[in-house]
């Protein structure tokens, strides 16, 4: 592998872990790395011909705007996620960093090319596409279904999932990538429920707060239990 691959802190669950060492060498050398601050935007909807990319570290919302011009949070984007829309003629959401996020960026052309010559790759993203719809009906199950304390504890439950370094077990610590606001945003809940509800996960051990976004888990099994989560 190239100097890039070889030190990629995703290279063994981003999609194009399925390839060859020489298959992932020609497929980075049509890619780029790419930075973004908090705040920065990969794309926005509308934009023609939009990058596709594989988040390396940080964080990303995938968002849309009204007609009154209010931000809907769609889904969120984890270290190894994939974004990008291969068979749209231009972008329909906005893809924006939550935190400094560090990103592999493929033009859409240069991936099309690489599904067509490497099927496995193909695969792992369609799974991965599958994956995203089932989270994004997840979100929607829950925001309509549960309660306050539960659509927050899930969140937490998912956002120490994707900071472990492994899948077998939930990080003990992370930052939150989520402002309340955002957060309040995605669970159709507002920032005072938010704020309110995280006190009381504290008040009941499930979790302690650190500082501004830090976020420990003090029973793990607990903030699975209210979040309705099955397993890890």
């Amino acid at each position: 592998m190239n100097l890039a691959c070889a030190t990629c802190p995703v290279k063994e669950t981003a999609a194009c872990s399925v390839l060859s060492e020489q298959e992932r060498d020609a497929l980075a050398a049509a890619g780029r790395t790419r930075m973004l601050k908090r705040g920065e935007m990969l794309f926005a909807a509308g934009d023609e011909d939009a990058a596709c990319a594989t988040l390396v570290t940080g964080a990303l919302k995938v968002s849309a705007i009204d007609a009154d011009g209010n931000e809907q949070i769609l889904s969120l984007v984890h270290p190894s996620g994939f974004v990008g829309e291969l068979f749209a003629p231009f972008a329909h959401h906005d893809v924006v960093a939550l935190t400094e996020s560090k990103l592999c960026t493929f033009g859409r052309r240069d991936i099309e090319r690489a599904l067509d010559e490497y099927p496995a790759l193909a695969r792992a993203l369609l799974r991965r596409s599958q994956e995203d719809l089932l989270a994004t009906r997840c979100l929607l199950e829950l925001t309509a279904n549960a309660s306050a304390e539960a659509r927050l504890a899930a969140l937490l439950h998912d956002f120490a999932a994707a900071a472990s370094t492994s899948s077998c077990h939930l990080a003990e610590e992370f930052e939150l990538p989520l402002t309340r606001g955002e957060i309040a945003n995605m669970l159709g809940l507002t920032i005072e429920t938010v704020s309110r509800k995280l006190g009381e996960l504290e008040e009941l051990g499930a979790i302690r707060r650190k500082g501004k976004r830090g976020i420990e888990l003090v029973d793990p099994a607990q903030l699975q239990a209210i979040s309705g989560r099955i397993g890890d």
